[in-house]
């Protein structure tokens, strides 16, 4: 499927769950591993705000992308942010969703915005 872009320059971007890894399979405790490279991956959860709405999303990035300073309630920046449409069939049921990854999350800053 199309990997989409997500332009974040105007969006507040606060960390709601610190970094964990990325489970692969619950029944074994497998981590997930990039498919090209093989680094294990980990999650953040993030409330995602602009042009006066929020989404709360769940952001996959390698591990390596993860920097120090992070701190929950606090502003982030996600590089190389992108959005990707997935659609499977669990258990005679169709499910589909948006898969968010980023290169990295770094402590950000709070966006500025004139009161209008």
């Amino acid at each position: 499927m199309r990997v989409i872009r997500v332009d974040a320059s105007t969006a507040t971007i606060l960390l709601t769950e610190a970094p964990a890894p990325k489970v692969r399979d619950r029944q074994t405790g497998e981590i997930a591993k990039d498919t090209v490279s093989g680094e294990a991956l980990m999650t953040i959860g993030v409330v995602y705000i602009d042009e006066g709405e929020s989404s709360l999303i769940q952001v996959t990035l390698p591990e390596s992308g993860v920097t120090d300073g992070l701190t929950v309630g606090a502003p982030v920046s996600l590089p190389g942010l992108v959005a990707r449409p997935w659609q499977s069939v669990f258990n005679g049921r169709e499910r589909h969703g948006i898969a968010y990854r980023a290169t990295a999350v770094m402590p950000g800053v709070f966006q500025m915005t004139q009161a209008g």
